[in-house]
C-alpha cells in the first residue's frame, strides 16, 4: 500500500511538471502576484474581485511592458493556469501528508522508513518556497522569472520525483543485488542519472530564456554545427546561463551525450547480466532517451507548439524514471529489517 501510494504521488508530480510547463509557455506564471498559501485556494468570485486581481497584475513590469491593455477575459486565461498550478501543488501536499499520517498512526510504516518519508515531506515544503521565490523574481525589474530560479524549481521537482520513485521501486519485490553486476554497472548507471538531472536543469534554462524559439533548425544552428558566438558574453561563464545560443547549444550537446551513454548502458547491461528485469530496465533507458531526443527535435523545428512542448517536458520524467529504475533494479529491494 505504501509503495502504490508513493507511485500515485509520483504520478501527481508528473502532472505538475506538465502543468508547470503549460504555465510557462502560456506566460501565465506572474498572473498571481501574491503568495497566499491558505487564502489563495479561493479564486475571485465576483467581478470586483477579478478587477482587483487584474489591478495587482497591472503594477508589475510584465503587464506594463508586454501586456499593457490586456482585457479582463485575457487576464482570466493566464490567471486560471497559474491558479491551477498552485492548487495542484497544494493537492500533492495533501496527497502526501494525509496518507503518511494514516499509515504512521496505523503502525504500517517501519521505523527505518519513517525518516525517509519525513525527508520527502520536507522537500515538498521546500519546493513550495522555491516556487514563490521563482515567481517573486519576476515581479520587480523583470518581465519574466529568473531562468536560474525556474531551472532550480524544475530540478527540485524532479529530485523529489526521483527520490520518491526510488523508495517505491525498492519497496517492490526485486531480486537481490548481484555483486558482479553492481561492480560493473552501478558507476555507469549513476553517471547516466547525473547527466539526466543536468540535462533537465539545462532544459529549465532553455525554458527560462525562451531559447527554444530561436535557432529552429537541426542538426545545424545558424548554419553551423558549432556556431559562432558561443562565448561572446563576459565573463565567459555567463554564457552558460544567459547566452541564448550557448544555452540551447549545451542542451543539444548534452542530449547527444545522453544518447551515447544510454546506448552504452543498455549494451553493457546485456553483456553483463542475464536477468530479464535488469535487461528490460537497460532497454527502457536507451529507448526512452532516443524517443525524447526525437520529441525534442520536433519541438525545436516546429517552433515550440504547446502540445508537443508539453509532451517533451512530460516525457523527460519518464526518462528520469527509467534511469532511476535501472539503478534500483541493480541495487535490489530494501533488505527486510526487524527494527
Amino acid at each position: 500500500m505504501i509503495r502504490w501510494w508513493l507511485y500515485c504521488v509520483c504520478a501527481l508530480i508528473l502532472a505538475m511538471v506538465v502543468v508547470g510547463g503549460a504555465t510557462r509557455l502560456t506566460e501565465s506564471g506572474l498572473s498571481i502576484t501574491e503568495w497566499k498559501p491558505i487564502h489563495g485556494v479561493i479564486p475571485p468570485l465576483s467581478e470586483a474581485e477579478w478587477e482587483e486581481e487584474l489591478e495587482k497584475y497591472r503594477q508589475i513590469p510584465e503587464y506594463q511592458l508586454i501586456n499593457k491593455g490586456m482585457s479582463l477575459e485575457e487576464f482570466k486565461f493566464i490567471f486560471w493556469w497559474e491558479w491551477g498550478h498552485r492548487q495542484l501543488g497544494r493537492f500533492i501536499g495533501i496527497a502526501y501528508f494525509v496518507p503518511m499520517v494514516v499509515f504512521w498512526a496505523a503502525g504500517r510504516i517501519e521505523p527505518w522508513l519513517k525518516p525517509r518519508l519525513l525527508l520527502g515531506l520536507a522537500l515538498g515544503g521546500l519546493q513550495g518556497f522555491v516556487g514563490w521565490w521563482m515567481v517573486a523574481s519576476g515581479l520587480v525589474d523583470r518581465v519574466d522569472v529568473s531562468q536560474y530560479r525556474l531551472a532550480t524549481h524544475l530540478t527540485l521537482a524532479l529530485i523529489i520525483f526521483a527520490y520518491l520513485f526510488w523508495i517505491a521501486r525498492r519497496l517492490s519485490p526485486l531480486a537481490d543485488a548481484v555483486p558482479e553486476e553492481q561492480a560493473r554497472l552501478s558507476g555507469l548507471s549513476t553517471l547516466l542519472l547525473c547527466f539526466v538531472f543536468l540535462q533537465m536543469f539545462l532544459g529549465g534554462l532553455v525554458a527560462g530564456l525562451n531559447a527554444g524559439f530561436t535557432f529552429n533548425t537541426w542538426p545545424l544552428m545558424d548554419g553551423q554545427f558549432i556556431p559562432d558566438g558561443l562565448l561572446m558574453m563576459q565573463p565567459v561563464w555567463l554564457n552558460l546561463f544567459e547566452n541564448v545560443l550557448t544555452v540551447q547549444f549545451q542542451h543539444r550537446m548534452t542530449a547527444y551525450l545522453l544518447i551515447v551513454l544510454g546506448l552504452f548502458l543498455m549494451l553493457s547491461t546485456f553483456r553483463v547480466s542475464k536477468r530479464s528485469e535488469l535487461r528490460r530496465a537497460g532497454a527502457h533507458v536507451a529507448a526512452f532517451i532516443l524517443l525524447q531526443a526525437v520529441i525534442g527535435i520536433l519541438t525545436l523545428i516546429w517552433q515550440v507548439p504547446l502540445s508537443i512542448a508539453l509532451v517533451h517536458q512530460g516525457f523527460a520524467v519518464f526518462v528520469l524514471a527509467a534511469s532511476v529504475d535501472h539503478l534500483a533494479v541493480l541495487k535490489g529491494a530494501y533488505p527486510i529489517r526487524n527494527t
